[in-house]
């Protein structure tokens, strides 16, 4: 450290150090040893308003990522793109009806299936998903809630990088539930990300285990949750023992990597969020605590124009269509197809 740096000065330090070591904790816990990309990609498929093209890459040494890349059959030139996430039990052609409404706007669009999703699965349902969870509960080393994902996207990111099609200064992301989840993780992991819309993801977990409010979003993943309670002979599972298993199969997610905490990281690269009023995944209380601290951050950053909020009114857990065209508007305002 310099000496005699004047208190704002050492401040601003002191908080730019703190981003930095949080960013690399995270990428300590969600990186994988980095292999060649390997990537393999189909013939394009057209119609007359759509152009799309089936592709994998590598993740790691073990596991490949399938995925489909949208674009307009008259596009020319690098373009701005959209990365879709879905949600649990979703896979890549179930964003197909987003993906479409970006290109219609002028964006490229690519959607991923997450760990243990669409392709990526072999039982049915989300049998191997929870499966998974249950390994990773047991020290498999495995992180498929989640972090699994947000390495993907990061992976995802080097692949579009390589393409003549893609501006890789001008990267989107958009996630619905546990796919809102993995946005803003990504986000917060991952600079070359430009612009990021988490949709009913959102959340404090720390605050949702303080207040007892932990139950929606564990329904996300009720089998495996329900295995390890009976593995544990848990018979009425309390918010200390969600707790041990965040702790176990996405560690850090109620403390360093709570929602909160992550919109610093984020900071000041535009980001929307959207939430119902009544979504139990993602308790409006705990919403409003990533909010403020979202507006805490933007706004030391000077930059409070590039943050928003929508809760939308007497909405559970679902994104309406206002909702999705706004965040679509978003898109076209930052990045400018």
């Amino acid at each position: 450290m310099k000496p005699f740096l004047p208190l704002a000065a050492l401040l601003i330090w002191v908080t730019g150090c703190a981003h930095v070591d949080t960013r690399a904790d995270l990428h300590r816990l969600i990186d994988h040893p980095r292999v060649p990309l390997a990537p393999q990609a189909g013939e394009w498929r057209a119609t007359n308003d759509l152009a799309q093209i089936r592709f994998s890459f590598a993740a790691d040494a073990s596991d490949r990522v399938p995925g489909i890349l949208f674009k307009s059959p008259d596009s020319t030139g690098r373009r701005p793109v959209v990365i879709a996430l879905h949600g649990t039990g979703g896979n890549k052609e179930g964003m197909t009806p987003l993906c479409r409404k970006l290109v219609e706007r002028g964006f490229i669009a690519v959607a991923i299936d997450g760990r243990y999703h669409g392709e990526r699965k072999t039982g049915n349902g989300t049998e191997d998903y929870n499966a998974a969870i249950v390994k990773a509960w047991h020290g498999s080393g495995e992180h498929p809630l989640y972090y699994d994902t947000v390495w993907d996207v990061t992976r995802l990111i080097d692949y579009l990088e390589t393409r003549e099609d893609v501006d890789p200064a001008r990267i989107g992301i958009i996630g619905i539930s546990k796919g809102g989840v993995e946005t803003y993780f990504a986000a917060a992991a991952d600079p070359r990300i430009a612009v990021a819309v988490p949709c009913i993801g959102m959340q404090s977990f720390s605050w949702a285990l303080k207040h007892n409010d932990w139950q929606g979003r564990i329904a996300t993943v009720q089998s495996s949750f329900a295995t390890v309670t009976k593995e544990s002979g848990v018979t009425r599972p309390d918010s200390a023992f969600v707790k041990q298993f965040y702790d176990r199969v996405v560690p850090g997610i109620d403390t360093e990597f709570d929602g909160p905490q992550m919109m610093r990281l984020i900071a000041p690269r535009p980001l929307l969020i959207i939430n119902g009023d009544k979504d139990n995944h993602t308790p409006l209380p705990g919403v409003q605590e990533c909010i403020a601290a979202g507006d805490k951050a933007y706004a030391t950053e000077h930059a409070s124009d590039r943050f928003a909020v929508i809760i939308e009114k007497d909405s559970g857990h679902t994104v309406k269509p206002d909702a999705e065209r706004a965040a679509i508007d978003w898109f076209v305002k930052w990045l400018k197809p």
